[in-house]
């Protein structure tokens, strides 16, 4: 999948494109069948499909204009994360585009004529029922449906997908992660929740501890899901490896403040030694919450939390293995 910074690259301007719109952030299902469709009409159009997406979310542009960075929505995925998962949908091209003042002030018709006709040379454009852009969120699907005919694309618009009968929306992947229901936030996302990133170097306090960990940077100062996790770790070895980790600031250290994923595996691969980890990419499976972050009153008493936390994690894990080990007997018994 090519990743293209804006606009302005040439290759873009050739041949035209089938085009979605959003910022599919966490790229959940809804998403998934919006990206299906996508790239089977581009398939039978026989140009290349290319999702159109922003950085910052516009959102947070909003939010930190207007001096209230608290309205800005937590963020579910890194733009590392939300790229891999487009790009295992089959998309073939995504143009992230920086949104600033001046994509905030263009006008719809503006947008059309600018990103979608010269930037683009787009063919089809695929929107959701609630899509808005251009300033003050004046342009819908309506205004694209309008503009389609003389502008050279056809315009379609996608539905509600609902799952049990509740509507797939990223607000939704929020409000689970936020709950931490790591089952639901899987049925939104048709797979488990997962950060991605290259394990860096930190302060080496929990080797101190008696807990080696691996740092991963979370790459905005809010994400949906916080606190901590019973994980799965990709990336180490050639198998997944069990592990515990905690997400956010870290509130009991000094250097508490950027937003840090930081993994303990259960079963540290012997041959990676003392320092094989760093500088892999790791992706990293939260699958059960066991609870939010902690202040403790002291490194002794995050020494002792720490411990209780990987212990818990330890008895989930026996639990899933005896659950399946319990599933497949009764699966091979004889009826």
């Amino acid at each position: 999948m090519q990743v293209f910074r804006g606009i302005g690259h040439p290759a873009l301007a050739a041949g035209g494109h089938a085009v979605t719109i959003g910022n599919f952030d966490g790229v959940h299902r809804g998403h998934q069948a919006m990206l299906a469709l996508l790239t089977n009409e581009a398939r039978h159009r026989g140009v290349p499909s290319c999702v159109l997406s922003f950085e910052p979310h516009p959102r947070d542009f909003f939010a930190r204009r207007a001096g209230k960075p608290e309205l800005a929505p937590p963020r579910i995925a890194t733009l590392r994360d939300k790229l891999a998962e487009i790009e295992r949908c089959g998309v073939e091209r995504v143009v992230v585009m920086r949104f600033d003042e001046a994509l905030a002030a263009m006008s719809p018709q503006g947008f059309i004529a600018d990103v979608l006709r010269r930037g683009l040379q787009a063919r089809y454009v695929l929107v959701g029922d609630d899509f808005t852009f251009g300033a003050r969120r004046a342009g819908n699907y309506a205004t694209l449906d309008a503009a389609g005919p003389e502008s050279g694309f056809d315009v379609a618009r996608m539905m509600s997908y609902e799952v049990h009968g509740l509507r797939v929306s990223s607000s939704a992947v929020r409000d689970a992660l936020a709950a931490g229901d790591m089952a639901r936030t899987e049925a939104l996302l048709g797979r488990p929740y997962a950060i991605s990133g290259r394990a860096q170097h930190g302060r080496k306090l929990g080797r101190e501890l008696g807990f080696r960990t691996l740092n991963l940077r979370f790459g905005h100062a809010r994400p949906a899901a916080g606190g901590i996790f019973v994980v799965r770790v990709e990336g180490l070895a050639d198998a997944a490896l069990p592990g515990v980790a905690s997400l956010g600031v870290r509130p009991t250290v000094e250097d508490a403040g950027r937003v840090l994923l930081e993994v303990h595996c259960l079963e540290w691969p012997a041959a990676l030694g003392s320092e094989g980890g760093y500088g892999r990419v790791l992706r990293v499976e939260l699958l059960h919450k066991l609870h939010d972050e902690r202040r403790y009153e002291s490194i002794a008493a995050l020494r002792d939390g720490i411990a209780a936390d990987t212990a818990e994690a330890r008895a989930w894990w026996a639990r899933r293995a005896l659950s399946r080990s319990t599933s497949t007997a009764d699966t091979a018994a004889p009826r």
